[in-house]
Protein backbone atom coordinates (compact mmCIF):
# COMPACT_ATOMS: atom_id res chain seq x y z
CA UNK A 1 0.00 0.00 0.00
CA UNK A 2 1.07 3.08 -0.93
CA UNK A 3 1.98 6.11 1.39
CA UNK A 4 0.64 9.61 0.65
CA UNK A 5 0.88 10.96 3.91
CA UNK A 6 3.76 13.28 1.82
CA UNK A 7 0.97 14.75 -0.15
CA UNK A 8 0.06 18.33 0.39
CA UNK A 9 -3.64 19.60 1.02
CA UNK A 10 -3.75 21.48 -2.05
CA UNK A 11 -1.96 19.08 -4.28
CA UNK A 12 -4.56 16.05 -2.72
CA UNK A 13 -7.54 18.45 -3.55
CA UNK A 14 -5.97 19.18 -6.86
CA UNK A 15 -5.45 15.25 -7.72
CA UNK A 16 -8.88 14.39 -6.02
CA UNK A 17 -11.44 12.50 -8.56
CA UNK A 18 -13.40 9.74 -8.63
CA UNK A 19 -16.91 7.85 -7.45
CA UNK A 20 -17.39 5.77 -4.76
CA UNK A 21 -20.19 4.09 -2.88
CA UNK A 22 -20.58 3.65 1.07
CA UNK A 23 -22.05 0.63 2.76
CA UNK A 24 -22.47 0.62 6.68
CA UNK A 25 -23.64 -2.00 8.28
CA UNK A 26 -26.51 -1.73 11.57
CA UNK A 27 -28.11 -3.86 13.00
CA UNK A 28 -31.18 -3.52 11.27
CA UNK A 29 -30.20 -1.14 8.37
CA UNK A 30 -27.83 -0.77 5.58
CA UNK A 31 -27.16 2.96 5.07
CA UNK A 32 -26.20 3.71 1.71
CA UNK A 33 -24.26 7.04 0.23
CA UNK A 34 -22.77 7.57 -3.29
CA UNK A 35 -20.90 10.05 -4.11
CA UNK A 36 -18.37 11.37 -6.62
CA UNK A 37 -15.29 13.51 -6.03
CA UNK A 38 -14.06 15.82 -8.17
CA UNK A 39 -11.22 18.81 -7.68
CA UNK A 40 -13.52 21.23 -7.55
CA UNK A 41 -15.71 19.75 -4.49
CA UNK A 42 -17.64 17.08 -3.50
CA UNK A 43 -21.28 15.69 -4.64
CA UNK A 44 -23.59 13.26 -2.72
CA UNK A 45 -25.50 11.26 -5.75
CA UNK A 46 -28.08 9.52 -3.54
CA UNK A 47 -28.90 7.94 -0.20
CA UNK A 48 -30.42 4.82 0.75
CA UNK A 49 -31.71 3.30 3.57
CA UNK A 50 -32.60 -0.68 2.95
CA UNK A 51 -34.70 -1.93 5.79
CA UNK A 52 -34.44 -4.84 7.94
CA UNK A 53 -32.04 -6.67 5.25
CA UNK A 54 -31.22 -9.71 7.42
CA UNK A 55 -34.88 -10.83 7.02
CA UNK A 56 -35.57 -9.91 3.87
CA UNK A 57 -34.03 -12.07 0.84
CA UNK A 58 -30.69 -10.97 -0.34
CA UNK A 59 -31.21 -11.12 -3.53
CA UNK A 60 -34.16 -8.47 -2.69
CA UNK A 61 -32.26 -5.97 -1.31
CA UNK A 62 -29.75 -6.57 -3.63
CA UNK A 63 -31.87 -5.57 -6.54
CA UNK A 64 -33.19 -2.62 -4.71
CA UNK A 65 -29.77 -1.49 -4.25
CA UNK A 66 -28.80 -2.01 -7.97
CA UNK A 67 -31.58 0.12 -9.28
CA UNK A 68 -30.62 2.80 -6.84
CA UNK A 69 -27.15 3.07 -7.88
CA UNK A 70 -28.07 3.08 -11.94
CA UNK A 71 -30.38 6.12 -10.91
CA UNK A 72 -27.52 7.61 -9.68
CA UNK A 73 -25.43 6.89 -12.14
CA UNK A 74 -23.11 4.73 -10.47
CA UNK A 75 -23.66 1.25 -11.69
CA UNK A 76 -20.11 0.39 -12.48
CA UNK A 77 -18.88 1.00 -9.03
CA UNK A 78 -17.95 -1.40 -6.44
CA UNK A 79 -19.03 -1.15 -2.41
CA UNK A 80 -16.83 0.08 0.00
CA UNK A 81 -18.67 -1.32 2.98
CA UNK A 82 -18.12 -0.04 6.40
CA UNK A 83 -18.19 -2.88 9.35
CA UNK A 84 -20.10 -2.61 13.01
CA UNK A 85 -17.41 -1.40 15.61
CA UNK A 86 -17.73 -4.33 17.60
CA UNK A 87 -16.28 -6.69 14.55
CA UNK A 88 -13.25 -4.80 13.79
CA UNK A 89 -10.29 -4.50 16.48
CA UNK A 90 -8.71 -1.14 15.70
CA UNK A 91 -4.61 -0.35 16.62
CA UNK A 92 -2.29 2.30 16.03
CA UNK A 93 1.27 1.99 16.03
CA UNK A 94 4.25 4.22 15.51
CA UNK A 95 6.60 2.64 12.91
CA UNK A 96 9.16 5.38 12.54
CA UNK A 97 12.02 4.92 10.72
CA UNK A 98 10.66 1.39 9.34
CA UNK A 99 11.19 2.03 5.36
CA UNK A 100 7.35 2.16 3.46
CA UNK A 101 7.96 -1.18 2.09
CA UNK A 102 8.80 -2.30 5.14
CA UNK A 103 5.50 -1.92 6.96
CA UNK A 104 3.68 -4.67 6.06
CA UNK A 105 6.12 -6.90 7.07
CA UNK A 106 6.53 -5.05 10.43
CA UNK A 107 2.80 -5.27 10.92
CA UNK A 108 2.44 -9.15 10.31
CA UNK A 109 5.66 -9.89 12.89
CA UNK A 110 3.50 -7.80 15.76
CA UNK A 111 0.08 -9.10 14.66
CA UNK A 112 -0.17 -11.76 17.64
CA UNK A 113 0.18 -9.52 19.95
CA UNK A 114 -2.51 -7.28 18.97
CA UNK A 115 -5.41 -9.30 19.05
CA UNK A 116 -6.81 -11.31 21.53
CA UNK A 117 -8.62 -13.70 19.03
CA UNK A 118 -6.10 -16.41 19.99
CA UNK A 119 -6.09 -19.13 17.51
CA UNK A 120 -9.51 -18.06 15.67
CA UNK A 121 -7.94 -16.98 11.80
CA UNK A 122 -8.20 -13.20 11.92
CA UNK A 123 -8.01 -11.11 8.81
CA UNK A 124 -6.28 -7.43 8.87
CA UNK A 125 -5.72 -4.39 7.06
CA UNK A 126 -3.74 -0.94 7.32
CA UNK A 127 -3.53 2.49 5.79
CA UNK A 128 -0.48 4.99 6.43
CA UNK A 129 -0.54 8.08 8.75
CA UNK A 130 1.89 10.65 9.18
CA UNK A 131 4.39 11.12 11.69
CA UNK A 132 5.36 7.50 11.08
CA UNK A 133 2.23 5.90 12.04
CA UNK A 134 -0.05 2.91 10.68
CA UNK A 135 -3.78 2.27 11.77
CA UNK A 136 -4.27 -1.30 11.48
CA UNK A 137 -7.42 -2.77 11.91
CA UNK A 138 -8.16 -6.58 12.75
CA UNK A 139 -11.25 -9.04 11.89
CA UNK A 140 -12.28 -12.73 12.56
CA UNK A 141 -11.99 -14.50 9.59
CA UNK A 142 -15.28 -15.79 9.87
CA UNK A 143 -17.63 -12.66 10.64
CA UNK A 144 -15.62 -10.89 7.17
CA UNK A 145 -16.54 -14.07 5.50
CA UNK A 146 -19.92 -13.80 6.58
CA UNK A 147 -20.47 -10.48 5.73
CA UNK A 148 -18.89 -11.33 2.24
CA UNK A 149 -21.06 -14.13 1.82
CA UNK A 150 -24.26 -11.96 2.21
CA UNK A 151 -23.13 -9.12 0.09
CA UNK A 152 -22.68 -12.05 -2.71
CA UNK A 153 -26.13 -13.34 -2.44
CA UNK A 154 -27.45 -9.77 -2.74
CA UNK A 155 -25.20 -9.54 -5.67
CA UNK A 156 -23.12 -6.54 -5.04
CA UNK A 157 -19.67 -6.15 -6.15
CA UNK A 158 -17.63 -5.31 -2.46
CA UNK A 159 -13.80 -4.14 -3.05
CA UNK A 160 -13.39 -3.27 0.86
CA UNK A 161 -14.76 -3.78 4.24
CA UNK A 162 -13.27 -1.15 6.84
CA UNK A 163 -13.88 0.25 9.86
CA UNK A 164 -15.09 3.76 11.35
CA UNK A 165 -11.28 5.08 11.95
CA UNK A 166 -9.72 4.41 8.79
CA UNK A 167 -12.82 5.56 6.81
CA UNK A 168 -12.94 8.84 8.52
CA UNK A 169 -8.90 9.83 8.16
CA UNK A 170 -9.12 8.86 4.45
CA UNK A 171 -12.07 10.99 4.07
CA UNK A 172 -10.74 13.90 5.81
CA UNK A 173 -7.58 14.16 3.73
CA UNK A 174 -9.50 14.91 0.63
CA UNK A 175 -9.96 18.46 1.99
CA UNK A 176 -11.93 18.01 4.93
CA UNK A 177 -10.70 19.52 8.40
CA UNK A 178 -7.22 21.64 8.67
CA UNK A 179 -4.04 19.61 8.60
CA UNK A 180 -2.05 19.78 11.83
CA UNK A 181 -5.19 20.87 13.71
CA UNK A 182 -5.90 18.52 16.55
CA UNK A 183 -9.54 17.88 17.50
CA UNK A 184 -11.82 15.34 18.84
CA UNK A 185 -15.23 14.32 17.67
CA UNK A 186 -17.95 12.76 19.78
CA UNK A 187 -20.74 10.40 18.50
CA UNK A 188 -22.51 7.13 18.76
CA UNK A 189 -26.02 5.96 19.26
CA UNK A 190 -27.43 3.77 22.20
CA UNK A 191 -25.05 3.98 25.39
CA UNK A 192 -21.77 3.54 23.34
CA UNK A 193 -20.06 6.33 22.75
CA UNK A 194 -17.38 6.90 19.93
CA UNK A 195 -14.98 9.27 19.64
CA UNK A 196 -12.50 9.78 16.99
CA UNK A 197 -9.44 12.21 17.14
CA UNK A 198 -6.34 13.53 15.14
CA UNK A 199 -2.78 15.60 16.85
CA UNK A 200 0.51 16.31 16.47
CA UNK A 201 0.60 14.06 19.45
CA UNK A 202 -1.38 11.34 17.89
CA UNK A 203 -2.03 10.94 14.06
CA UNK A 204 -5.54 9.22 15.05
CA UNK A 205 -7.50 7.51 18.25
CA UNK A 206 -10.44 6.21 17.71
CA UNK A 207 -12.28 4.41 21.20
CA UNK A 208 -15.65 3.58 22.14
CA UNK A 209 -16.55 3.78 25.53
CA UNK A 210 -19.88 3.37 27.74
CA UNK A 211 -19.33 6.72 29.47
CA UNK A 212 -20.78 9.65 28.82
CA UNK A 213 -19.67 11.96 25.91
CA UNK A 214 -18.14 14.56 28.07
CA UNK A 215 -16.52 11.61 29.95
CA UNK A 216 -15.26 9.76 26.43
CA UNK A 217 -13.98 13.37 25.18
CA UNK A 218 -12.16 14.29 28.26
CA UNK A 219 -10.06 11.40 28.37
CA UNK A 220 -10.05 11.27 24.28
CA UNK A 221 -7.92 15.18 24.63
CA UNK A 222 -5.53 13.62 27.32
CA UNK A 223 -5.03 10.51 25.22
CA UNK A 224 -4.14 13.41 21.80
CA UNK A 225 -2.18 15.81 24.04
CA UNK A 226 -4.95 18.34 23.49
CA UNK A 227 -5.55 20.92 25.75
CA UNK A 228 -8.71 20.54 28.22
CA UNK A 229 -10.64 23.12 26.59
CA UNK A 230 -10.81 22.10 23.09
CA UNK A 231 -14.43 21.78 22.23
CA UNK A 232 -15.43 18.52 20.75
CA UNK A 233 -16.92 18.21 17.56
CA UNK A 234 -19.53 16.63 15.50
CA UNK A 235 -18.27 14.19 12.87
CA UNK A 236 -19.81 16.01 9.97
CA UNK A 237 -17.88 19.12 10.64
CA UNK A 238 -14.39 17.14 9.90
CA UNK A 239 -15.55 15.80 6.94
CA UNK A 240 -15.29 17.59 3.66
CA UNK A 241 -18.39 19.70 3.15
CA UNK A 242 -20.65 18.62 0.19
CA UNK A 243 -21.47 21.48 -2.83
CA UNK A 244 -24.56 19.04 -3.51
CA UNK A 245 -26.18 17.29 -0.75
CA UNK A 246 -29.69 15.39 -1.01
CA UNK A 247 -32.56 16.71 1.49
CA UNK A 248 -32.50 13.23 2.89
CA UNK A 249 -28.71 12.51 3.42
CA UNK A 250 -28.38 14.24 6.89
CA UNK A 251 -24.78 14.09 7.89
CA UNK A 252 -25.70 14.57 11.21
CA UNK A 253 -26.84 11.14 11.23
CA UNK A 254 -25.57 9.74 8.14
CA UNK A 255 -21.85 11.19 8.59
CA UNK A 256 -20.21 7.40 8.09
CA UNK A 257 -21.56 6.53 4.90
CA UNK A 258 -21.02 9.59 3.83
CA UNK A 259 -16.97 9.13 4.83
CA UNK A 260 -16.96 5.59 3.68
CA UNK A 261 -18.45 6.81 0.26
CA UNK A 262 -15.22 9.28 0.43
CA UNK A 263 -12.73 6.77 1.25
CA UNK A 264 -13.82 4.53 -1.57
CA UNK A 265 -13.78 7.19 -4.31
CA UNK A 266 -9.89 8.22 -3.67
CA UNK A 267 -8.61 4.74 -2.57
CA UNK A 268 -4.90 5.68 -3.74
CA UNK A 269 -5.20 9.31 -2.74
CA UNK A 270 -7.12 8.85 0.43
CA UNK A 271 -6.63 5.04 1.46
CA UNK A 272 -8.49 3.47 4.18
CA UNK A 273 -7.46 0.05 5.69
CA UNK A 274 -8.82 -2.98 3.85
CA UNK A 275 -9.77 -6.02 5.56
CA UNK A 276 -11.48 -8.06 3.01
CA UNK A 277 -9.51 -10.68 1.61
CA UNK A 278 -7.92 -10.84 -1.62
CA UNK A 279 -10.04 -13.51 -2.69
CA UNK A 280 -13.32 -11.58 -2.36
CA UNK A 281 -13.10 -8.26 -3.43
CA UNK A 282 -14.51 -7.55 -7.08
CA UNK A 283 -13.76 -4.47 -8.50
CA UNK A 284 -15.96 -2.62 -10.92
CA UNK A 285 -15.06 0.98 -10.85
CA UNK A 286 -13.95 2.89 -13.50
CA UNK A 287 -11.87 5.04 -11.64
CA UNK A 288 -9.49 2.19 -10.62
CA UNK A 289 -7.92 2.96 -14.44
CA UNK A 290 -8.02 6.75 -13.88
CA UNK A 291 -4.49 6.41 -11.78
CA UNK A 292 -2.89 4.31 -14.58
CA UNK A 293 -3.90 6.44 -17.45
CA UNK A 294 -2.98 10.01 -15.50
CA UNK A 295 0.52 8.02 -14.87
CA UNK A 296 0.60 6.83 -18.56
CA UNK A 297 0.07 10.39 -19.56
CA UNK A 298 2.41 12.33 -16.95
CA UNK A 299 4.98 9.38 -18.13
CA UNK A 300 4.33 10.40 -21.69
CA UNK A 301 4.37 14.48 -21.04
CA UNK A 302 7.54 13.70 -18.93
CA UNK A 303 9.51 11.70 -21.91
CA UNK A 304 8.30 14.58 -24.22
CA UNK A 305 9.20 16.95 -22.23
CA UNK A 306 12.66 15.28 -21.88
CA UNK A 307 12.98 14.96 -25.43
CA UNK A 308 11.73 18.19 -26.10
CA UNK A 309 13.68 20.70 -23.77
CA UNK A 310 17.17 18.73 -24.67
CA UNK A 311 16.53 20.06 -28.46
CA UNK A 312 15.80 23.33 -26.97
CA UNK A 313 18.63 23.09 -24.67
CA UNK A 314 20.58 22.36 -27.53
CA UNK A 315 19.69 24.93 -29.69
CA UNK A 316 20.39 27.93 -26.69
CA UNK A 317 23.42 26.59 -25.99
CA UNK A 318 24.44 26.51 -29.63
CA UNK A 319 22.67 30.09 -30.10
CA UNK A 320 24.37 31.29 -27.00
CA UNK A 321 27.92 29.99 -28.32
CA UNK A 322 27.44 31.98 -31.25
CA UNK A 323 26.50 34.87 -30.01
CA UNK A 324 29.52 34.45 -27.35
CA UNK A 325 31.37 34.16 -30.57
CA UNK A 326 30.63 37.20 -32.67
CA UNK A 327 31.08 39.06 -29.13
CA UNK A 328 34.06 37.72 -28.98
CA UNK A 329 35.82 38.14 -32.86
CA UNK A 330 36.97 41.49 -32.50
CA UNK A 331 39.12 40.75 -29.56
CA UNK A 332 40.48 37.80 -31.30
CA UNK A 333 41.20 40.12 -34.05
CA UNK A 334 42.73 42.67 -32.33
CA UNK A 335 44.55 39.85 -30.64
CA UNK A 336 45.82 38.99 -34.07
CA UNK A 337 47.12 41.98 -34.86
CA UNK A 338 48.95 42.60 -32.11
CA UNK A 339 50.71 39.43 -32.36
CA UNK A 340 51.18 39.74 -35.93
CA UNK A 341 52.47 43.58 -34.90
CA UNK A 342 54.69 41.95 -32.26
CA UNK A 343 56.19 39.58 -34.46
CA UNK A 344 57.43 42.43 -37.49
CA UNK A 345 58.91 44.54 -34.28
CA UNK A 346 60.81 41.46 -33.33
CA UNK A 347 62.08 40.61 -36.64
CA UNK A 348 62.80 44.17 -37.13
CA UNK A 349 64.78 44.55 -34.16
CA UNK A 350 66.98 41.50 -34.70
CA UNK A 351 67.63 42.91 -37.94
CA UNK A 352 68.65 46.00 -36.61
CA UNK A 353 70.86 43.86 -33.98
CA UNK A 354 72.24 42.12 -36.62
CA UNK A 355 73.21 45.64 -38.56
CA UNK A 356 74.33 47.33 -35.81
CA UNK A 357 76.65 44.33 -34.62
CA UNK A 358 77.49 43.54 -38.22
CA UNK A 359 80.76 46.30 -38.50
CA UNK A 360 82.48 44.83 -35.03
CA UNK A 361 82.05 41.06 -36.74
CA UNK A 362 83.90 42.42 -39.99
CA UNK A 363 86.51 44.24 -37.84
CA UNK A 364 87.45 41.28 -35.89
CA UNK A 365 87.25 38.92 -39.20
CA UNK A 366 89.61 41.58 -41.03
CA UNK A 367 91.99 41.26 -37.60
CA UNK A 368 92.10 37.51 -37.69
CA UNK A 369 92.27 37.11 -41.26
CA UNK A 370 95.23 39.78 -40.77
CA UNK A 371 96.46 37.54 -38.45
CA UNK A 372 96.82 34.20 -39.92
CA UNK A 373 97.90 35.29 -42.75
CA UNK A 374 101.39 36.16 -42.73
CA UNK A 375 104.22 37.74 -45.16
CA UNK A 376 105.30 36.84 -47.21
CA UNK A 377 101.64 35.85 -47.91
CA UNK A 378 99.53 38.49 -49.23
CA UNK A 379 96.08 38.98 -50.76
CA UNK A 380 95.02 41.45 -52.85
CA UNK A 381 91.11 41.48 -52.44
CA UNK A 382 88.92 40.12 -48.99
CA UNK A 383 85.01 40.01 -49.53
CA UNK A 384 82.54 40.10 -46.91
CA UNK A 385 79.67 39.01 -46.49
CA UNK A 386 77.59 38.16 -43.15
CA UNK A 387 77.86 34.33 -42.94
CA UNK A 388 81.13 33.96 -45.44
CA UNK A 389 84.28 35.30 -46.92
CA UNK A 390 85.73 35.07 -50.02
CA UNK A 391 89.97 35.79 -50.08
CA UNK A 392 92.46 36.41 -53.12
CA UNK A 393 96.27 36.38 -53.08
CA UNK A 394 99.48 35.06 -53.41
CA UNK A 395 101.49 32.46 -50.95
CA UNK A 396 104.32 30.17 -51.54
CA UNK A 397 101.79 27.49 -51.00
CA UNK A 398 98.09 28.23 -51.13
CA UNK A 399 97.08 24.39 -49.41
CA UNK A 400 98.37 25.21 -46.17
CA UNK A 401 96.18 28.16 -46.10
CA UNK A 402 93.11 26.03 -45.15
CA UNK A 403 93.84 24.48 -42.24
CA UNK A 404 95.21 27.56 -40.64
CA UNK A 405 91.63 29.27 -41.51
CA UNK A 406 89.92 26.15 -40.47
CA UNK A 407 92.16 26.11 -36.93
CA UNK A 408 90.44 29.65 -36.29
CA UNK A 409 87.01 30.16 -34.21
CA UNK A 410 85.66 32.21 -37.44
CA UNK A 411 85.77 30.23 -40.15
CA UNK A 412 85.00 26.78 -41.00
CA UNK A 413 84.86 24.88 -44.14
CA UNK A 414 87.61 26.49 -46.01
CA UNK A 415 87.69 25.57 -49.17
CA UNK A 416 89.82 26.25 -52.22
CA UNK A 417 88.47 27.84 -55.00
CA UNK A 418 91.08 28.13 -57.45
CA UNK A 419 94.75 27.83 -57.15
CA UNK A 420 97.42 27.98 -60.05
CA UNK A 421 101.33 29.06 -60.02
CA UNK A 422 102.22 32.50 -60.29
CA UNK A 423 102.91 34.79 -63.24
CA UNK A 424 106.30 35.40 -61.99
CA UNK A 425 107.16 32.05 -61.68
CA UNK A 426 107.31 32.76 -57.09
CA UNK A 427 104.75 31.15 -54.75
CA UNK A 428 100.87 30.35 -56.23
CA UNK A 429 97.67 32.77 -56.54
CA UNK A 430 94.61 31.09 -54.88
CA UNK A 431 90.77 31.79 -54.39
CA UNK A 432 89.40 30.52 -51.27
CA UNK A 433 86.10 31.07 -49.83
CA UNK A 434 85.17 30.08 -45.88
CA UNK A 435 82.49 30.55 -43.59
CA UNK A 436 82.01 32.97 -40.90
CA UNK A 437 81.66 31.26 -37.96
CA UNK A 438 81.20 33.22 -34.15
CA UNK A 439 83.18 35.40 -32.20
CA UNK A 440 86.25 34.72 -30.54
Amino acid sequence: MAQTSWLSRDLRKLLAFGSGVGIEIQPDVLEVVAARVRPTGVRVLGRLAIENYAARPAAEWGAEYGHFLKSAGAGHLSATVLLPRREVIVRYLSLAGVAAKDLESAIRFQMESLHPYGEDEVVWGWSPLPYGGVLVGIALRAAIERYAQLFNEAGIAVWSFTFSAAAVHAAIQLNGHAAGEGFVTVGGTGRAVEVYGESAAKAVYSAEFDLSPERAAALALSELRLPPETEPLTLERVLPKPSVNPIENDLSRNALPYATALAGACPRLAPAANVLPLEHRHARSRALFVPTAVLGGLALLITGGIWGYGKYAEHQYLKRMQTEIRRLEPRVDRAAALDRAMQDARTRAELLDRYRNQPRADLDALNELTRLVEPPTWTNAVDLVHDSVHITGQAPQAAPLLKILDSSPLFKNSQMDMVQRAPSGNGEVFQIHATRGGRP
